[in-house]
């Protein structure tokens, strides 16, 4: 997953509430929280302190959870006005 922004670095949250180590994605079936296997936080500009996103690994190995992870990515997708796809990596 592609991040451009995350609540948990707006204002450096994750250091004074505290990070699980999950991302939490809440939708009207509830939340689902995976724990990522690898994050690279991008920054750019002249500074180089703006952050440019946040690449976020995961595996899902329940079939069960997988497709509860898309009904997820589809329902994101369209109450935002995105197009979800896989990039096949």
């Amino acid at each position: 997953m592609i991040f451009e922004q995350l609540n948990a670095l707006e204002k450096f949250q994750s250091f004074t509430s505290g990070f699980s180590g999950a991302i939490r994605l809440i939708d009207e079936e509830g939340d689902i929280a995976v724990t990522p296997s690898s994050c690279r936080i991008i920054f750019a500009g002249d500074e180089g302190d703006d952050l440019r996103g946040v690449t976020c690994r995961f595996e899902i190995d329940n079939a069960d959870h997988w497709e509860r992870f898309m009904r997820f990515m589809h329902r994101y997708a369209e109450e935002n006005g995105f197009a979800y796809g896989e990039t096949g990596e």
